[in-house]
């Protein structure tokens, strides 16, 4: 499947390409509801999504209004570490590039908030983080690192930590 025509439009982003293909903004209370019904479908963990420790952006259709992307990330309290979280794209412009620039996006402003090292969760993305330049990590390791963050006190209190995979990478 190719991409989507809405790629190649100047839809994507006030003013034309930003970014790259995109052009997040930082996700307002506002947004949360949408933001949080575009993640459930993308099924991807809501758990502190309203958190000011949680760094969450979105990229708009200019013409629709519509959420077409989101990504993310949390940090440990030290700031050394960076879960990346709520890398999401719309189905039908996967395969675009536009999921590669998110994450780089989302590790970049990381770096910038003086983290050293990215983890994050993923079970059917391997691949994908893979490209980005991560690396499988133990689960225990990101758990321990990243303990403060909303997505590994859900996953412990759950049993759900011992089912996920971790990746991780340095800044």
């Amino acid at each position: 499947m190719g991409a989507s025509p809405l790629l190649h439009s100047k839809n994507l982003m006030p003013g034309g390409y930003g970014w790259g293909m995109i052009n997040p903004s930082r996700a307002t209370t506002t947004d949360m509801a949408e933001t949080s019904e575009f993640l459930r479908v993308a099924d991807l963990t809501l758990s502190g999504l309203d958190s000011p420790s949680v760094h969450l952006w979105i990229c708009r259709d200019k013409t629709t209004g519509h959420i077409f992307a989101t990504t993310g990330y949390e940090s440990s309290e030290d700031g050394g570490h960076a879960l990346i979280r709520s890398v999401a794209v719309d189905p039908g412009l996967r395969g675009s590039g536009i999921g590669l620039e998110l994450a780089h996006f989302a590790m970049e402003r990381a770096l910038e908030a003086g983290a050293k090292r990215a983890w994050l969760f993923s079970r059917r993305s391997g691949p994908f983080w893979q490209k980005v330049g991560f690396t499988t990590a133990d689960t225990k390791d990101l758990a321990e690192a990243l303990v403060s963050t909303h997505q590994v006190q859900l996953f412990t209190e759950t049993g759900q930590l011992g089912r996920e995979v971790a990746w991780t990478r340095q800044l």
